[in-house]
């Protein structure tokens, strides 16, 4: 858990999120020590891409997991080197995988035959070779999974079918050379049979795969999914057998893992941010509407719950702390509102809060993982649609959006 301060310690602006990278190298210690040894760990950019998160997991050890350009571009500010990141996602555009080329980034995830004769292209016309792991779509879901990646039809990992058709698509590139795979099969997972499960899909799927392809694998990315707390008080899950399940799998399976052959590799975004954040908000009004009590903050969904935007079920209900009520108030229900000019602005219709006036500042725990870049314009760091204005047939003006990220210095 983080010692940032709660809301009663807490000085700064509103709002705001506080990041403490302390906790971030305590969760990174933490998980290692549950996987199999030796492996390699990536930390994914899309749960918070901010620098100083990826500059602490990466003196950690972490290697680097990125989806778009923005990623590249955070992920080189924070000082990792180019041969530490993986960059992965369905549907790169080309100009994305040639200023990775440019900058030096050699590995890849490929979701498709199309895409890996879309990075050969590249790495042709940038006169160098590419590396890259195919992404599997497993046969079955991963049991026990909340939000499922693969198993079903999806944009992630090219079928099974589809590599045993025509295998030579991916292991025939002149310029693009396949490493080995890469299974993620589910996400947020915080049991520790469930997570065994999945590993034991995903082991079972590359073995097969090896053979449809014809060659030993150099990497198997066997992905992650391990479960955080989010939005509410909690630590961090813990899974006491999982290296050793895991490792008498992988000695079954691919007997060479422990000398490399082939190397290990887990993902994790949310397991080694989450516990790294908390959100601080402002009480801007209290009042009766109805016969009920309504708070309004002065964040809400736009801030923090941008993947309910995404289908999120259950929709996101953010565990509020205040520590400026006086006296023994019993708490009572209030509908806990932020300053958007929509009704869907909402985080809890009926929720038990204390007694509180304006100015009164609360926090939300565990959101350094998917809390202000799960905003939708933020997610992933992908381009904002540009904004093109025409007179009948006259061009007028082009613009894009341009999202800043301003420097403060001040304490809190």
């Amino acid at each position: 858990m983080s010692d940032l301060p709660d809301a009663a310690g807490y000085q700064g602006p509103t709002p705001a999120y506080v990041y403490d990278v302390a906790a971030v190298r305590d969760a990174c210690d933490q998980l290692r020590a549950q996987l199999p040894a030796p492996s390699v760990l990536y930390y994914s950019l899309k749960a918070n891409p901010h620098p100083a998160v990826v500059s602490a997991l990466h003196a950690r050890g972490c290697r680097a997991e990125i989806s778009s350009a923005g990623e590249l571009e955070d992920a080189l500010a924070a000082g990792v080197p180019p041969k530490d990141i993986l960059f992965s996602g369905p549907g790169k555009r080309d100009c994305d995988l040639d200023a990775a080329l440019t900058k030096g980034v050699r590995n890849f995830s490929l979701d498709s035959a199309h895409a890996a004769r879309q990075l050969n292209a590249a790495a042709r016309r940038n006169g160098t070779t590419a590396r890259f792991l195919l992404r599997v779509n497993t046969e079955v879901a991963a049991p026990g999974a909340g939000l499922a990646m693969t198993g079903l039809p999806s944009p992630f990992g090219a079928d099974i079918a589809a590599i045993e058709a025509d295998p030579a698509a991916f292991t025939q590139q002149s310029h693009a050379r396949m490493e080995g795979l890469h299974l993620y099969l589910a996400t947020n997972l915080s049991d520790e049979d469930s997570l065994m499960e999945q590993f034991t899909v995903a082991i079972d799927t590359a073995e097969r795969v090896q053979d449809l392809l014809g060659a030993p694998l150099r990497t198997l990315d066997l992905g992650g999914g391990f479960g955080a707390p989010y939005a509410h008080e909690g630590r961090l899950p813990l899974f006491p057998t999982l290296a050793d399940r895991l490792a008498r799998k992988l000695d079954s399976a691919f007997p060479g893992w422990r000398h490399g052959q082939p190397v290990i590799a887990f993902e994790s975004g949310r397991y080694l941010a989450a516990t790294c954040g908390r959100l601080y908000t402002r009480v801007l009004d209290v009042k009766q509407a109805h016969g009920q009590r309504v708070l309004v903050l002065d964040t809400g969904i736009h801030h923090l719950g941008g993947m309910s935007g995404l289908r999120r079920v259950p929709a996101i209900r953010p565990q509020l702390h205040h520590h400026g009520a006086t006296g023994h108030a019993p708490q009572t229900p209030a509908m806990v509102c932020g300053p958007l000019c929509t009704p869907l602005d909402t985080w809890a219709r009926s929720a038990p809060m204390d007694q509180m006036t304006p100015g009164d500042i609360l926090s939300v725990p565990n959101v350094g993982a998917y809390g202000l870049h799960a905003s939708l314009v933020l997610f992933l760091g992908h381009p904002l649609p540009a904004e093109v204005v025409m007179d009948g047939t006259a061009h007028v003006d082009s613009s894009r959006l341009r999202v800043h990220r301003t420097a403060t210095h001040s304490p809190v």
